[in-house]
């Protein structure tokens, strides 16, 4: 069987370990080949540029984080779970070092510009699944009519790249940031468990103040 995935797969782990651990200015094909245990040439054999092997491993590296939590938000059925899982996710995302990596491609993305739409795509992979859950539990809500999955999405995952990089110079804010966070969630529980008749006030409430959409 030809070696060629295996290297591959080695040539994207290391770039992605050389961006988390040395940063986006000490990339170039012999970090990265020496983070991968691999000739330097090879990555110039499987990926023609350092910045297209740099792009391929951010879309990697999203697809692995992703299917990681993916079993985990198919189970979520509130947004109050939603938050939860969050700040689980962050802790764990946090002390595997992806938050650094995540932080270092957003800064290649402004000055490498083959990497600012493998950002782009691997953040939407977040998004999508995001979106999923949000399809599922907003119609329970008084807000569901209201509110535009995709959109909210988007401003969730924002919210918790911006988190993670805030963290990185503000830990204490960014805790409290999260601890908002999850009292908001509270709220949001609170109001589901005051029945139907409170449900149906705070939709009246959201008609007449939210307009057309």
């Amino acid at each position: 069987m030809s070696p060629a995935p295996d290297t591959r797969k080695k040539l994207l782990e290391g770039a992605l370990r050389t961006l988390a651990e040395q940063g986006i200015a000490k990339v170039s094909a012999r970090t990265i080949a020496t983070a991968a245990g691999v000739n330097q040439a090879l990555v110039f054999y499987h990926f023609g540029s350092v910045d297209e092997l740099l792009s391929a491993a951010c879309r990697y590296g999203a697809e692995q984080r992703v299917a990681r939590h993916r079993p985990r938000l198919a189970t979520i059925g509130s947004l109050t779970e939603l938050l939860a899982f969050g700040r689980e996710m962050h802790a764990e995302e946090r002390a595997a070092g992806h938050v650094a990596l995540l932080g270092q491609l957003l800064a290649g993305a402004q000055t490498h510009e083959a990497l600012k739409p493998a950002t782009a795509a691997g953040l939407d992979l977040w998004i999508v699944e995001i979106e999923k859950v949000l399809d599922r539990v907003l119609p329970g809500t008084p807000f569901g009519e209201f509110t535009d999955s995709g959109g909210l999405a988007r401003a969730v995952a924002a919210s918790f790249v911006g988190l993670e990089l805030y963290e990185g110079v503000d830990p204490a804010g960014a805790g409290a940031a999260l601890d908002a966070l999850e009292r908001l969630g509270a709220l949001v529980a609170a109001l589901d468990d005051l029945g139907p008749i409170a449900h149906r006030a705070v939709r009246h409430h959201l008609r007449r103040t939210a307009g057309p959409r």
